[in-house]
């Protein structure tokens, strides 16, 4: 049921016209146009996404660039800066004017299609007249024949929301913005009266404050020309911004005027100076609509911050922004400042401190960051903090050190995971050295080489030193440069630089740790000598493969590409030096992540392979820590055999006294065994060693979420969208949880702007759980038509999951006959895969609900029963009760009603993690009040009873 108001005026933007030209242009001819543009545009509010991943739209693009190509005569490629699903984003250098700029380049749709291509030139001309020196530039519209791109400003510095979020209290205090918001204030005034553009999404989130100090306002992407209406395209069904700072009329799909700039300028106010935007729980668009929001004065209170009180002149002015009828608003921006009594905007200059002892030139100084205006539809940003006082933390120990990603100078930028490989290797050295607490790599992973921050950077990692460096290969011959820094004061402790041929590279990575060790005055023992001295093999060609195997593993996302790349170089570097112990142990270590996670294929033949790769690393080096550690992966991951899993754990946790990867081996074992606490307990440990580690923040979040403590995940995601703020598989997640929730309108608002291919499962499995609660199934079933009609062989049984999607969707859209011939196809490519992988609980769970679909109820309970056998509850109690509801969704399809219920009581009262949507979200009775597949159950007075309860909240 559309909000009301939808049947009225229609909200317009530059992405909405530019895919509405797409739509009228293509129709129903291009189904997975369709699917992508639905997405978008019809599912409501667009969230804010940052750092662009690869995935979707961008993926079109077929010409392929290079770092340190000319594109366009002018423009020399320095870098990739993000991926997403309207493009791909470069850090380039503009040669003419002698600058550096940020490049989008477009997809290969909007270029081809010229009612598009000559849509988005119309429309980034318009915000040329954005000139304004609080607001984020648009330079110019470049292209070609192949190709096409947008040149944009690029930004050293850190949002507003970011900044609130550094601070003790998690606010400001009106006198420390008042600067900032008076340049705001300008900004919009100018761009509402001079340029006639309105913003549209306006909050912290796309307000910049750079590195002397000065705010500017990104993301005019969704603005729009107040002098155009007479020419609009219309959109039915489009609202533009971020849900907790829309206005009421937005939320209603009205017109969108400067009056809700104003509105959302209210509401970013009240967040900056309270920590909270005015309603962030709950039915949030019911509440703007209906609701006051408490005084500044006593949400602070609410959250006991002190002082509480917010000056009246703050107060009052913040109030009538958020005024439910526009015209009780103050009537522009400027009114905004009169009444809060700011000076009239003046751009500050800030004299940089002086740095004690700079960086040798070898290294490319400094990281510039990037927030942008995306007309094509995504806003994104690479961020570099502003440097800061350290807080005095008593708790860092003085022995402490992170290890920040190496520069890779090379000229072949392909180098770079040999850059990425000789800092890890240097890390693991230090690891292995008790007496230091050295940072797991997958915690600084996500930082730039030779920032500026670091007394920053080392208080978000709880180290006291920070270890820099840059890596240039040349055929044979090798240059290291390496510095320690002292955090607090940015001074210098020591630095160093080798040049080495190839084959001596361990002896660089062993002085290096030696050198760390005795400048931190470590204590080394005889055998901590021994392990960071050791060549792990001779074998030149063998350590390149190596370090191309260990660059896919240490790949944020566990997807079958990253484990296919890492498996394939594994196994080449063993073959070229069957005594290289370390390769081994990786290997293992790959093959049985990919059996548990399926990212491989969870065959007898890969369990195997793990198996022997481990015993393999273990006779050739007993005391490596890393071997004992795949041996223990092994038999949780492949045999589940815990007690065994956690004998290897803890004899590693002896010889890897750094390693976070020994407690989180622990967290993951213990919640299998339903001892949820304990398991929290690891977590929580595990965290001190990698405090940014994504991986294991998604999945102490994934622990949250089978308990049903849906805050609490979402604040451990929110975490990983700090470091990572595209991420499309937590926005994802956090959209089931919504959808476990009952909120599909909320769900619906963090995925409209994410493109997940069917490599990343988890967001794409949502999308498609969310049209099918919906009961919107034209909205996703030409994009899976698309994709199965040529299906990725690397996907393997995930493909004929796909198609019994396809069926279930048009079941639902009410094509019985399409869906009966979805699913005999689903069938046909499912079971052949049970020869080899007769223990997989998810094929044998895929198997169950496609016979079902197709009537055959014996074959369906069979398999139901099948999967329950092989993953049984006592065994696994986190995915263990998951064949339970893949028996009580047959049950309730196949008219078992007893059966069904009786399943579905156990099931809400158990924690797990559910097999449907791979977000792993567990039954909820707001889900199964939404789920079609339990609608036979809906006169059933017990099904009633279950769906009644309020649930978690």
């Amino acid at each position: 049921m559309l909000p009301k108001g939808h049947g009225g005026r229609k909200v317009y933007s530059i992405e909405a016209s530019l895919l509405q030209t797409v739509r009228m242009r293509r129709g129903a001819a291009d189904p997975p146009l369709s699917f992508n543009l639905s997405f978008h545009l019809d599912n409501g509010y667009r969230a804010n996404v940052t750092n662009e991943h690869a995935g979707g739209v961008a993926e079109a693009t077929s010409r392929e660039f290079g770092s340190g190509q000319k594109v366009f005569g002018r423009y020399t490629l320095i870098k990739v800066l993000g991926r997403g699903g309207m493009g791909i984003v470069w850090l380039a250098r503009d040669e003419e004017l002698e600058r550096d700029v940020a490049l989008k380049f477009l997809p290969d749709l909007m270029i081809r299609d010229h009612a598009v291509f000559d849509q988005l030139k119309r429309e980034t001309n318009r915000c040329l007249e954005l000139t304004h020196p609080h607001i984020v530039r648009i330079h110019d519209f470049i292209h070609d024949e192949r190709s096409g791109c947008i040149s944009m400003e690029y930004i050293d510095g850190e949002t507003l929301s970011n900044l609130r979020a550094e601070k003790e209290q998690k606010i400001f205090e009106p006198d420390e913005i008042a600067t900032w918001i008076s340049q705001l204030c300008d900004a919009l005034d100018y761009a509402h009266n001079h340029a006639k553009i309105i913003h549209c999404d306006l909050k912290p989130a796309n307000l910049m404050v750079n590195q002397r100090g000065d705010l500017k306002v990104a993301d005019f992407g969704i603005a729009r020309s107040l002098g155009d209406s007479a020419s609009r395209l219309t959109l039915e069904q489009g609202r533009s911004g971020t849900l907790v700072y829309m206005s009421p009329q937005q939320l209603n799909g009205e017109h969108c005027t400067h009056l809700d700039d104003i509105y959302s300028l209210g509401a970013t106010l009240y967040e900056v100076l309270t920590s909270k935007p005015p309603f962030y729980s709950g039915n949030i668009d019911r509440q703007i609509c209906e609701r006051v929001a408490p005084s500044m004065t006593e949400r602070r209170k609410e959250l006991d911050i002190e002082p509480a009180l917010v000056p009246p002149v703050w107060e009052d002015t913040v109030a009538a922004c958020l005024a439910k009828d526009p015209s009780r608003r103050p009537q522009s921006a400027a009114e905004v400042a009169q009444r809060l009594q700011l000076a009239p905007a003046q751009t500050r200059i800030r004299i940089a401190p002086a740095k004690s002892l700079r960086r040798k030139t070898l290294l490319v100084g400094g990281i510039a960051a990037l927030s942008v205006l995306v007309l094509a539809g995504v806003y994104f940003g690479v961020l570099k903090r502003q440097a800061k006082p350290i807080l005095q933390a008593a708790a860092i120990p003085e022995k402490s050190i992170a290890v920040l990603p190496f520069e890779n100078l090379s000229e072949e930028k392909a180098n770079a995971y040999f850059a990425d490989g000789i800092q890890d290797e240097i890390l693991t050295r230090l690891s292995k050295i008790a007496d230091l607490k050295v940072i797991s790599r997958t915690s600084t992973q996500h930082y730039k080489s030779a920032p500026e921050n670091l007394p920053e950077i080392a208080r978000q990692l709880g180290v006291a030193h920070i270890l820099e460096g840059s890596v240039q290969k040349s055929g044979d011959a090798v240059r290291v440069n390496v510095q320690l820094i002292k955090a607090a004061n940015d001074s210098h402790l020591w630095a160093d630089t080798f040049d080495r041929k190839l084959t001596d590279i361990f002896s660089v990575e062993s002085e290096v740790a030696k050198a760390i060790a005795d400048q931190l005055r470590a204590k080394l023992t005889g055998q901590e000598e021994q392990i960071i001295a050791a060549r792990p093999t001779n074998n030149v060609e063998a350590y390149d493969a190596y370090l191309r195997g260990l660059a896919y593993n240490l790949k944020a996302l566990d997807t079958p590409a990253a484990s296919l790349g890492a498996q394939k170089y594994l196994r080449e570097a063993v073959r070229l030096d069957p005594n290289f112990a370390l390769a081994w142990a990786l290997l293992s270590y790959v093959d049985a992540v990919g059996y548990l996670t399926t990212t491989l294929q969870p065959t007898l033949a890969l369990r195997e392979e793990a198996r022997q790769a481990a015993e393999t690393a273990l006779t050739l080096q007993p005391h490596l820590g890393e071997a004992v550690l795949a041996k223990g992966f092994y038999h949780y991951a492949c045999l589940k055999d815990y007690d065994t899993a956690v004998r290897y754990f803890e004899q590693a946790r002896q010889l890897l006294p750094n390693s976070s990867q020994i407690a989180e081996s622990l967290a993951y074992v213990t919640r299998r065994r339903g001892q949820w606490a304990q398991s929290e307990a690891y977590f929580n440990e595990a965290g001190q060693l990698d405090p940014r580690n994504v991986k294991l923040l998604s999945q102490h979040a994934l622990s949250y979420i089978s308990l049903r403590r849906f805050p609490e995940a979402v604040r451990k995601l929110d975490q990983v969208l700090d470091i990572m703020p595209d991420d499309l598989d937590t926005l994802a997640e956090k959209a089931a949880i919504a959808q476990a929730q009952g909120d599909l309108r909320r769900a619906s608002a963090l995925l409209a702007p994410l493109h997940p291919s069917a490599d990343h499962r988890s967001a794409f499995e949502v999308q498609l759980y969310q049209a099918i609660l919906e009961r919107r199934p034209a909205l996703i079933v030409p994009r899976l038509q698309e994709i199965l009609a040529s299906p990725d062989p690397a996907l393997g049984f995930y493909n004929g999951e796909l198609r019994f999607w396809l069926g279930w969707a048009q079941e639902v859209a009410g094509d019985r006959t399409a869906a009966q011939e979805s699913w005999r196809q689903a069938r046909s490519e499912l079971e052949p895969f049970l020869k080899e992988q007769p223990e997989n609980y998810y094929l044998i769970g895929d198997l169950a609900l496609t016979n079902m679909g197709l009537g055959d109820k014996a074959a369906a309970l069979a398999l139901s029963e099948r999967a329950t056998a092989a993953n049984p509850i006592e065994k696994d109690a986190m995915t263990g009760p998951s064949p339970i509801e893949i028996l009580a969704r047959v049950a309730a399809q196949t008219g078992d009603s007893d059966r069904a219920i009786s399943a579905l009581q156990k099931l809400l009262s158990i924690p797990y993690a559910g097999p449907l949507a791979t977000q792993n979200v567990p039954l909820t009775a707001a889900l199964l009040r939404l789920d079609p597949m339990f609608d036979r159950l809906r006169n059933d007075p017990r099904f009633q009873k279950l769906v009644a309860s309020p649930g978690p909240k």
